[in-house]
């Protein structure tokens, strides 16, 4: 295999963001699109246009945003409407994309589609040529290639990059393929497909069968030059190829696939940790490249060889993607410029604002804490710098629980236009309590979908971090929140929760007169 460049295209706003619970509003998806444009990504794909008026709004703003700095792509059925409304929020973009997407196996023509195989042809040509009508840049994929017949597939790309696509994704749409399988559905296009060097080949690979990444490895071995995948391998049912988990797997066995991504992999845990607070989606412990015990090693011969030489067991160095353990570096003596440097060490460099309240934040913990870690910090800028407008904010909390007591809450909360409230509760525990309590307060009736805590660092002092995502109606919204009390912690959570809730609410309200 020549020395080449894999384009690492990100669907996470998108394929990731149809994981069950894992949506997120206009502010985080622009969020999070900064950080894939930081972390390198070629392509971002930013929504499905015409799915609904928020996503129109989040393709066209990222476009708009941030489309001078990375391809912005967006998605397309084989319709004239799909295209026309993927066209209207990309064209501010500098660089963009139009993804079409059109169904071939048999089982999803004749039960989905019921088109047979000369309408798929001609509808192939059709819009793809629409697509190219707008911008040179146009990606199409066969849905369900994996199950579609080889020759009607070679026939069906054929068809596609004559009428102008320029890339042709080849989606393993339901996790079927095995890594051998897809290895030979690439080869037999290149192949057999007579134009096919006029277009890149990409992946799409599901992890149904927990093959997603193995089998897009497959496929950059068999000639793909672009690999589609998400943070952290969020998606549909078992998600699709863990960007992470492919852009290491690439760096640390150079020797053998002689490829490289444009990929900066020190913001692979940084982008990975951001992902799961705006999705709510936790990375579990033991996950390739950003779980917490990725590089924990406790067996002792591992241990022993570690000391030795750290490459017995390590394959690659934490700080290669970013990943920073629980060094001890500041106390409560420590002064702002320690601080500062320490930040910038981690990779962080905030606005004097935001710098003086995480510093605000790191003093106060320093008075809680004998021991501050760096997993602390990041902690501290991360809950700064992914703060969510502040509709009510907490005054002050109280509870009061213990065997044979009932848990109490009393609450004091302060909107933004000055007004402050208190109230009271009671609950299952003091949590329960405090969750009733500020419902009631901030006047939203919610349904609590999932309660996660976790600490940050070591020790009995550590920090908690606690993240809720909570039902309204059928929106669902995300809460985090970070103390050495996972009792405020939690109330943090949920009532930023509760602030997302009630701002959707407003902004739904005033939409009919605005319309």
């Amino acid at each position: 295999m020549s020395d080449d460049v894999i384009r690492i295209f990100d669907t996470t706003l998108r394929d990731g963001e149809q994981s069950p619970g894992c949506s997120m509003n206009m502010a985080e998806k622009l969020e999070v699109a900064n950080a894939l444009v930081e972390l390198g990504v070629d392509i971002i794909e930013a929504g499905f246009p015409i799915a609904s008026p928020d996503d129109f709004k989040a393709v066209k703003t990222i476009a708009e945003q941030l489309g001078d700095r990375t391809t912005i792509c967006g998605l397309a059925r084989c319709r004239a409407e799909d295209i026309d409304r993927a066209w209207e929020a990309l064209k501010h973009a500098q660089k963009s994309r139009i993804h079409v997407f059109l169904a071939t196996s048999a089982i999803h023509m004749q039960y989905k589609l019921k088109m047979a195989e000369e309408e798929i042809i001609r509808r192939t040509a059709e819009m793809v040529g629409r697509a190219r009508g707008y911008c040179d840049n146009i990606e199409f994929s066969p849905e369900d290639a994996s199950r579609t017949e080889l020759d009607f597939l070679c026939k069906v790309v054929e068809t596609a990059i004559t009428a102008g696509a320029t890339t042709v994704n080849i989606p393993d749409t339901v996790g079927y393929a095995t890594p051998s399988h897809y290895y030979n559905m690439i080869r037999t296009l290149k192949a057999q497909v007579p134009n096919i060097d006029q277009a890149i080949i990409s992946t799409h690979c599901h992890n149904d069968l927990g093959l997603a990444v193995a089998n897009s490895l497959a496929a950059v071995e068999a000639g793909a030059r672009q690999v589609e995948c998400t943070m952290n391998g969020l998606g549909e049912r078992a998600g699709n190829a863990a960007l992470e988990e492919i852009v290491m797997a690439l760096k640390t066995r150079k020797d053998y696939y002689n490829i490289t991504t444009n990929i900066k992999t020190p913001r692979l845990v940084p982008t990975s940790r951001l992902v799961s607070t705006v999705t709510g989606m936790k990375v579990q412990r033991n996950k390739a490249i950003v779980g917490q015990n990725a590089f924990a090693h406790e067996a002792g011969i591992h241990q022993h060889g570690m000391l030795q030489e750290r490459t017995t067991y390590e394959i690659m160095r934490p700080e290669d993607v970013g990943f920073l353990g629980t060094n001890l570096v500041l106390g409560k003596h420590s002064g702002r410029h320690a601080f500062q440097d320490r930040l910038k060490s981690l990779g962080y460099t905030p606005d004097e604002e935001t710098f003086q309240k995480v510093f605000d934040d790191f003093i106060t913990l320093a008075d809680k804490k004998k021991e501050v870690y760096d997993a602390d910090i990041i902690a501290l800028m991360e809950q700064r710098s992914h703060q969510v407008p502040e509709i009510w904010s907490m005054v002050s909390m109280h509870t009061s629980a213990g065997t044979g007591t009932i848990p109490t809450a009393t609450i004091e909360l302060r909107h933004e236009n000055g007004d402050v409230r208190r109230d009271a509760a009671t609950g299952d525990g003091p949590i329960d309590a405090v969750f009733v309590a500020l419902e009631r307060v901030v006047g939203v009736s919610v349904k609590l979908k999932d309660f996660d805590v976790s600490s940050v660092s070591s020790g009995k002092d550590a920090l908690g971090q606690v993240n809720v995502t909570i039902a309204d109606g059928s929106e669902t919204y995300h809460g985090h929140g970070i103390s050495t009390d996972v009792i405020e912690a939690a109330s943090a959570a949920y009532l930023q929760a509760l602030n997302k809730a009630l701002s959707q609410r407003l902004s739904n309200e005033k939409q009919p007169a605005e319309s």
